[in-house]
């Protein structure tokens, strides 16, 4: 009877290369699961209860915190506000950035100084901003009323009227913004292939024929992350209204993140926060589905 030699058993490629890739990714996943999906998670489950007090323990109430919503003047007009915010921000972000990254990238004399004038607002603290445009918007003696005092316009309290502090704090946004999302269009930009342009330039294409036909198309991918954090953005602005305005006057400037915080930390209201937060939550989750399933398909990836 002849022996032979048992092969080793051997696993397939992927499964060896399985191992290794899971225990790389586990850092990631525990992180994201801590600090993103438990309090997700956590937020939804005490939107259905009262908020605890010292002696009265929380208390499940189902969807009343939901009905509230409807019924509250402060939480409609933050809606709204941010509703008008992202509709002045997202889209004026994306052009001026872009703006900003194709006259970064042609050939210019200081170019380099162009391009840290327009980054530096993005490094800068949000406290430090805030307070910079204080000073800006200050009636009487700020910048923009010494400017518009030469044409002969008289004192605005810019931050103190119900009808100049929204536009007022959106400025402040898209100031701050725009230098960041400039990077990636800039980035965006030098990836597209010379020649393209050439052989547009030698077809008789004008300056907008090439930005229309080669130029929007290749950065399409670009402006649609642009346009996902851009409205993110839009929805989680919070530090610069408070230093500026506190939501005031008479909720012209409320957001609904800025709601949320006082909701939970003014009023010590965390049941209530945590439903607005859920409804903000599944705002951004739906807006940025739409904008996948809408604009994705018209997306070219090279």
């Amino acid at each position: 009877m002849r022996l032979t030699a048992r092969r080793p058993f051997r696993h397939p490629p992927a499964l060896r290369h399985l191992l290794p890739a899971s225990l790389m990714l586990l850092p990631a996943v525990v992180l994201l699961g801590a600090f993103t999906h438990l309090p997700a998670v956590q937020t939804v489950i005490s939107a259905l209860y009262t908020t605890p007090k010292a002696n009265r323990p929380a208390r499940f109430i189902g969807l009343d915190h939901y009905r509230f919503l409807l019924d509250d003047p402060v939480f409609l007009k933050a809606a709204w506000n941010n509703l008008i915010f992202a509709a002045a921000t997202v889209p004026a972000t994306i052009l001026i950035s872009l703006g900003m990254a194709m006259l970064v990238s042609s050939k210019i004399r200081g170019r380099g100084l162009a391009r840290l004038a327009f980054f530096t607002p993005t490094v800068l603290p949000m406290i430090a901003i805030g307070n910079i445009w204080l000073f800006f918007y200050t009636p009487g003696y700020g910048l923009l009323d010494q400017i518009t005092g030469l044409f002969g316009f008289g004192a605005t309290n810019w931050l103190g009227s119900q009808e100049t502090a929204l536009g007022a704090i959106i400025v402040v946004a898209i100031w701050k913004e725009a230098g960041f999302f400039m990077i990636f269009y800039l980035a965006a930009l030098t990836q597209i292939p010379p020649q393209l342009i050439e052989a547009a330039t030698l077809e008789g294409a004008g300056p907008w024929a090439r930005f229309r036909r080669v130029i929007w198309p290749l950065v399409a991918p670009t402006t649609l992350f642009v346009l996902v954090n851009a409205i993110i953005n839009a929805c989680r602005m919070v530090d610069h209204v408070i230093v500026m305005t506190r939501g005031g006057p008479d909720n012209a400037t409320t957001l609904l993140l800025l709601y949320v915080y006082e909701t939970g930390f003014r009023f010590w209201d965390t049941g209530y926060a945590a439903a607005i937060s859920v409804v903000l939550l599944v705002i951004l989750a739906l807006a940025g589905i739409g904008q996948f399933i809408l604009l994705d398909r018209k997306v070219h990836y090279r």
